[in-house]
């Protein structure tokens, strides 16, 4: 298997869609990383050799992938919760942000947060 930023990618599959396995990188990203690196999307991964590995590698040192990625997106999540944006009101009631409704559908969004617990019922 070739590593490309510490990810594994599948050596039986075409570099444009071996590409994706790396969180960031879609499929036009790859095809633009592909093309950039003048390397055909259809050719599988097993069959590049490691000077055309490198310009792989040299391309998607370009992009911000993996770690910095997640990183910088848990951030833009908790700037918004802390300047208590609509956006950031929403993350923190578990409820989605980008515009669903609610009333017929996320029922995982719901549940991902987990059932109100009733710490103690009180006897009238």
């Amino acid at each position: 298997m070739a590593r490309i930023k510490g990810i594994d990618i599948p050596d039986n599959k075409a570099i444009g869609y071996s590409l994706t396995y790396i969180y960031g990188i879609g499929r036009s990203t790859a095809k633009k990383i592909c093309e950039d690196a003048k390397i055909e999307e259809g050719r599988r991964v097993k069959d590049l050799s490691e000077d055309e590995l490198n310009k792989i590698r040299n391309e998607v040192s370009k992009y911000t992938i993996e770690g910095d990625l997640r990183r910088q997106v848990s951030t833009d999540i908790k700037t918004q919760k802390e300047i208590k944006s609509y956006r950031g009101i929403r993350h923190i009631k578990g409820l989605p942000c980008r515009g669903q409704k609610t009333g017929r559908n996320c029922r995982s969004w719901k549940n991902r947060r987990g059932s109100k617990k009733i710490v103690a019922n009180k006897k009238k």
